[in-house]
Parts: structure tokens; C-alpha cells; sequence
């Protein structure tokens, strides 16, 4: 247990010399001693070989006191400030410290130089909200969007700096420049409203557990893969890994192999591998097809109830994810 300890530090004679307050932290044989010095010019008028001196304090058995000599305590180093640790105790044979071997003891001297605190504090970066508020301004906008029946005003630059396929579609050899308006189908508009939010703030909405919120993840991660958003994307896969259940786990199976989504699939698979073979049919009828089929499988052994999982997935019908 530490104790702590403080004290002052005296002139070891005269009246009228400063004070200076000094603590010592003393943890089992351990000592850690702070010496802090208040009114440090005033010191400097005491003699060459006079020392301040502080309080007693115990350490290892034994006491100390620290001595302060603030113009030096030697001729050699009269420009410089002299500190000692003293050992006060008269140590007997029988009373010898361990740490005391041949004569010698090892003192370890902490000096911490504080920095000054600046003058100015400054502010927390706010870059992202001059952004949003071009955004909502549409001040200088060069470029718009309708999705969904609403019209999105936008900043060419700005998509382009954020996106790459933005970036081919708007300055690449195929670019939209004589086109007033860009029509994008199969997303809703608080899709790409969330969308445009991010490319210029990189914050992403929040998504709670509610079943239309989860939808609405499910489209934000489709439209991060179809913008080349891959901060968004890794952000919603997280997200949805810890929403697969016996409703959703056919709908997140097929969003994770539809945009590559290595870590949802194997979330999926570990969440089918913990379900009773009945149940495991009934998913698979809801997303077996008769056309077009590509094979999804696990060969892995993930217990005594499933070996493998074959799960055949049709081109999908939800044209939003």
C-alpha cells in the first residue's frame, strides 16, 4: 500500500528563506521523493555552500532528507543546482540494509522537465462540419442526383476525392459532364441521402435493432460496395454480424456473397452450424432456386449436428441490396 506523504522544505538556517513543498510516495522498500521548489530566484541569494533542506521521510527502513543547494555545492559546479539524498541513520553492522552491499547503495533519480502549457488552446479539428455545411447550403454544387423522387445537389470534387467509381463516372473517359441530372435507380432516397452524409463527413447514422433498421444497413452496405466505400461497407458488415437470426440469416447470407462480405458469411455459417438440421431445411427451401443457382457451402465440422451446409442462391429478387 503506498503513503503519501508531504512536507516542507526549510532553510537549514536563517529566517525569511523561501518555502518549497516536497512529496514522497513510499511503496514496500521503494521510494518515490518530488522535491518542488517555490520562489526559486529568492533561493539563489543564500550562500554558494548553503543548503535548504527538507523534511525527514522513510524509505527501506531508514530516514532521508533531500538537500537543496541552489548555487551549487561545490566550486566546480557553482552555476549549477547541487541536490543530495542523505542518509540521516547511523547504520550499524546489525542493522545494515539489504540494500546495502560493500558499502554501496544505487539511488534512481526520476527528473521530469514539465512542458509548458500553450498560451492558446486549440480546438478540436472541425473540418467535417464546414463539409456538411456546403452540403446542405448546396453552395457551389456542380452536380445532381435523383433517387427515389428526390433531387440531391452535390460537389463533383468532393464525390470524386470520396469515391473512385464517383471519380470514373463524373472525370474518367465515360463521364457524365453533359448530363444536368444523374438518375440512380433501385436505392431508396434516405439511402443515398446517408450516403452523401458520409462522403463528406465520414460519420456513418447510427443503426438500432429494429427490424426496418437492419433492412436499412443491409442497403447502406450494398450501396457502400457499389460506390467503392469500403470504410462504410467494413463498418455495416461488423454491424450486421451481430443481427443473424432464423429470419435473417437466409437475406444476410445472400447480401454476403452478392458484395463479397467475407466476415458476414462466416458469421452466417457459424450461426447455421448452431441450429438444429430441421431448421437449417426450412432456411434453405426459403432461398433454394430452380435457375441460375450457385452453390454457397461450408465443408468445415463445426459440431455433431452438421457436417456441411449446402445452400443453392438464386439471383435475387430484392433489387435494393
Amino acid at each position: 500500500m503506498a503513503t503519501t506523504t508531504t512536507m516542507t522544505l526549510a532553510a537549514s538556517a536563517g529566517d525569511g528563506s523561501p518555502s518549497s513543498r516536497s512529496t514522497v510516495t513510499t511503496i514496500a522498500a521503494q521510494a518515490y521523493h518530488v522535491l518542488k521548489i517555490n520562489g526559486y530566484s529568492n533561493t539563489l541569494e543564500a550562500g554558494r555552500h548553503h543548503a535548504l533542506s527538507s523534511c525527514p521521510f522513510s524509505a527501506g527502513g531508514h530516514t532521508w532528507h533531500v538537500s537543496y543547494y541552489p548555487n551549487g555545492g561545490r566550486d566546480s559546479n557553482k552555476n549549477c543546482i547541487s541536490i543530495f539524498l542523505v542518509l540521516k541513520d547511523i547504520v550499524t553492522e546489525e542493522d545494515r540494509s539489504e540494500y546495502l552491499n560493500d558499502d554501496c547503495f544505487a539511488v534512481a533519480v526520476h527528473v521530469i522537465v514539465p512542458k509548458e502549457k500553450p498560451s492558446i488552446v486549440v480546438p478540436p479539428s472541425n473540418m467535417h462540419l464546414h463539409f456538411v455545411d456546403l452540403l446542405v447550403s448546396k453552395e457551389g454544387t456542380d452536380v445532381k442526383f435523383l433517387v427515389g423522387g428526390e433531387m440531391f445537389a452535390a460537389h463533383r470534387l468532393v464525390l470524386a476525392a470520396r469515391s473512385p467509381v464517383f471519380k470514373a463516372e463524373l472525370f474518367g473517359p465515360t463521364k457524365k459532364g453533359t448530363i444536368d441530372v444523374i438518375q440512380i435507380d433501385n436505392m431508396e432516397a434516405r439511402v443515398f441521402k446517408a450516403l452523401l452524409d458520409f462522403i463528406y463527413t465520414d460519420i456513418w447514422p447510427e443503426i438500432g435493432h429494429g427490424e426496418d433498421n437492419v433492412a436499412m444497413a443491409q442497403r447502406l452496405l450494398a450501396a457502400a460496395d457499389m460506390y467503392g466505400l469500403q470504410r462504410l461497407k467494413f463498418v455495416y458488415e461488423d454491424k450486421l454480424c451481430n443481427h443473424i437470426d432464423t429470419g435473417s440469416a437466409s437475406t444476410m447470407l445472400v447480401l454476403a456473397e452478392k458484395h463479397h462480405c467475407c466476415k458476414l458469411k462466416e458469421a452466417c455459417f457459424t450461426f447455421l452450424s448452431s441450429m438444429s438440421p430441421p431448421i437449417v431445411e426450412d432456411l434453405n427451401s426459403s432461398i433454394f432456386g430452380s435457375e441460375s443457382e450457385k452453390t454457397v457451402s461450408s465443408s468445415d465440422n463445426h459440431g455433431s449436428q452438421i457436417n456441411r451446409i449446402d445452400i443453392r442462391i438464386q439471383p435475387w429478387q430484392n433489387a435494393d441490396v
